[in-house]
């Protein structure tokens, strides 16, 4: 009966008949493939055909975000169509406004020149060059630092997914990708998971780009090697991989980017996804690395020979591999003297011990081996659980739950709800 119940209520139950009957466009979807496959195909001469491409590709006519601007460039008294792609909250504004469409809106007066340049065979003959529209748009038109040709959409693509804007101007088979990021994100703030009193007050944010600049900022050393890769099928997510160059071993360098470089994952979002993906065994329960929110800590991994990796979006650092002195180890330490440091880790780990056996030493002593214990403790034991009705396992057993509870609910119970509880049980008890 509860089986039943249970199974009604959680499992999912497929439906063997729908309302709705899809037309036979057989023809249509095969035309639509062949049409698609031109992603790993190069840009075309032809802009009306590279503008149809994309905009079934983003799915523009449901899609209210992706930005398609075309325009017209004057140059040599020549009308050039030509088109901006960008997706808007991704790119800034004012730097597609001001370092994009003004130099190519502005009006050209460029005629036809001839660049005269040296032979390598004969210094006396001289070669001339005709004008380049791609070379001159690339060179002349547009005044930002990072900037790049791409001749395959499946790059262009990628780049405008990260915050690019590709440019497509008639009669030429490559496309201009301007970086225009704009996005929006978190402020470098206080870590929270991580507090010390002493030491940084600095914890790395979920854009990666800032991360890294952070880990630089702190190491200032060229041999900083910060090496990204891009992890996933449906959703590409860099990765970014630290280490320094003469100081981590060669060996687990080469191992850390062989792992992370060879997932075979659909998406990656976060440190806590990484890691069972890429330790020695996925279904074992004890950590081989460790995540870190604080950027001063990451760079004492890091001179230690340790690896990092950082995962745009997320806002913690995981480091590889990890020993047991890590866990054992708080940020602060770094910061004290290290006579009082070793004494708390060795307090730590004395607690440690005692979490794990204290329970089952209880149990033990109290069921099986009660003659050891002094007459006047047994005797206020036995007086104690004289009206307890549950056997000492189960009792252990519901302590160590309302302790996981606790703990829970201290997380993810918001603020303003569990000061009202707190209000309305104080209340209650006057």
């Amino acid at each position: 009966m509860l089986k039943e119940i249970f199974n009604k209520v959680f499992k999912y139950h497929e439906k063997s008949e729908y309302n709705f009957i899809l037309p036979n466009t057989s023809n249509n979807i095969n035309n639509s493939n062949e049409f698609f496959n031109k992603e790993t195909k190069s840009v075309s001469k032809s802009l009306d055909e590279n503008i149809e491409f994309l905009k079934i590709k983003y799915n523009m006519l449901i899609n209210s975000d992706i930005k398609l601007r075309q325009f017209t460039l004057s140059i040599q008294n020549k009308k050039i169509p030509a088109c901006l792609l960008y997706i808007d909250g991704m790119v800034s504004g004012d730097n597609i406004n001001d370092f994009v469409l003004q130099p190519l809106l502005l009006k050209n007066s460029i005629k036809m020149h001839e660049t005269p340049t040296n032979d390598s065979n004969s210094d006396a003959t001289k070669k001339f060059t005709r004008f380049n529209l791609e070379n001159f748009i690339y060179s002349s038109l547009i005044p930002q630092n990072s900037i790049s040709k791409e001749h395959e959409f499946k790059e262009i693509i990628d780049k405008v997914n990260s915050g690019f804007c590709a440019l497509f101007v008639e009669t030429i088979e490559n496309a201009i990708c301007i970086e225009t990021k704009g996005f929006k994100g978190r402020n470098v703030d206080k870590p929270v998971t991580e507090s010390v009193v002493k030491g940084s007050h600095e914890g790395f944010v979920e854009n990666i780009r800032t991360n890294t600049s952070m880990l630089r900022k702190i190491i200032n050393n060229e041999n900083l090697i910060i090496e990204e890769t891009s992890v996933g099928k449906m959703n590409k997510t860099t990765v970014a991989i630290c280490y320094i160059k003469n100081l981590a071993n060669d060996d687990l360098v080469a191992e850390a980017k062989y792992r992370i470089n060879n997932l075979d994952v659909d998406y990656l979002l976060s440190c806590n996804q990484l890691e069972p993906l890429i330790k020695d065994n996925y279904t074992t329960s004890f950590p081989q690395t460790i995540s870190t929110e604080r950027s001063d800590r990451a760079c004492t991994y890091l001179l230690a020979g340790r690896v990092v990796a950082l995962i745009n979006g997320c806002p913690f650092a995981l480091v590889l591999p990890a020993i047991l002195i890590d866990f054992l180890t708080s940020p602060e330490d770094y910061n004290l003297n290290y006579h009082y440091a070793n004494f708390l880790r060795f307090l730590r780990g004395f607690a440690l011990i005692c979490a794990l056996f204290i329970p089952g030493l209880y149990i033990a002593i109290t069921m099986y081996h009660y003659e050891i214990i002094p007459s006047e403790l047994l005797f206020a034991i036995i007086a104690a659980r004289e009206a307890i009705p549950f056997p000492i396992i189960f009792e252990i057993i519901i302590m160590e739950l309302s302790f996981e509870l606790i703990q829970e609910a201290s997380i993810r119970v918001p603020s303003s709800f569990s000061t009202t509880v707190r209000y309305n049980r104080s209340f209650n008890i006057r």
